[in-house]
């Protein structure tokens, strides 16, 4: 896959440097970003959603920079893997020219694509490529000349609080329900140890209500790992998913 296009963006170069190398900005212009941290000064990680055709994968890779000529161009190294969908490898180079609008981004990379995505064959392929870029550079352009502010991922909202408070915990969180079941258990099974036509021995009693605690915590773990999980989705979240964004 080969791909050549340029991007004018209003900013000064060395602004438009600071931000192809700010990983927040990055995640924020991504298409599909899942996750994306700086591993050292020249080297990203990244998780990206993509879809090429009917095909849909998860590509995790990385991203080294080379040849650094700051800000005016540098080499970008490209390895990612999709799983069974494909994998990719390659380079991208660089070049930021500042103009009297802006800086002018000019890129050309060059990358093997395998696996499943590969026989969709170029065109599909190229096209899939020249709209990720151009998204991509759409949103990153925005936030560098000020148009769009990168938002804060919003923190994680707590579970409303239940009706019924749980039941108290004894020493090492162990629930005091189970605590007293457990005696309540142990006196059956003692009080039917020492009933009509019982043996001469407690144990057998004893036997018994053990039994029937193992049966009843067995039950309720099983029915605790099992439960359908509650998915808490916040407005914008929301909103996202409505109109068919990447969350």
């Amino acid at each position: 896959m080969q791909l050549v296009g340029e991007q004018l963006i209003e900013a000064p170069s060395q602004r438009v440097w600071e931000a192809l190398n700010d990983p927040d900005i990055l995640a924020a212009s991504l298409p599909g970003h899942q996750h994306l941290e700086k591993e050292a000064d020249d080297r990203f990680l990244a998780t990206v959603d993509v879809k090429v055709g009917p095909i849909g994968a998860r590509m995790k890779g990385s991203v080294t920079l080379t040849d650094l000529n700051p800000p005016s161009s540098y080499t970008l190294v490209l390895e990612g893997n999709g799983g069974i969908a494909g994998s990719m490898k390659g380079n991208a180079k660089v070049r930021l020219d500042e103009t009297d609008g802006g800086t002018r981004i000019s890129y050309n990379v060059d990358a093997l694509i395998e696996g499943r995505m590969a026989q969709l064959g170029g065109p599909i392929i190229d096209a899939t490529a020249k709209h990720f870029a151009g998204k991509f550079f759409t949103s990153f352009g925005e936030i560098v000349s000020g148009k769009k502010v990168v938002e804060p991922v919003p923190a994680a909202i707590p579970a409303p609080a239940a009706a019924a408070a749980p039941a108290a915990a004894g020493p090492g969180g162990f629930p005091i329900a189970w605590i007293l079941a457990m005696v309540i258990a142990a006196g059956c099974g003692f009080l039917f140890g020492h009933g009509p036509g019982a043996t001469d021995t407690v144990w057998a009693g004893l036997a018994i209500g053990m039994l029937l605690i193992v049966v009843a915590a067995t039950s309720f773990e099983y029915g605790r790992r099992t439960a359908a999980p509650v998915v808490m989705l916040d407005s914008r979240l929301l909103k996202r998913l409505v109109d068919g964004e990447q969350p």
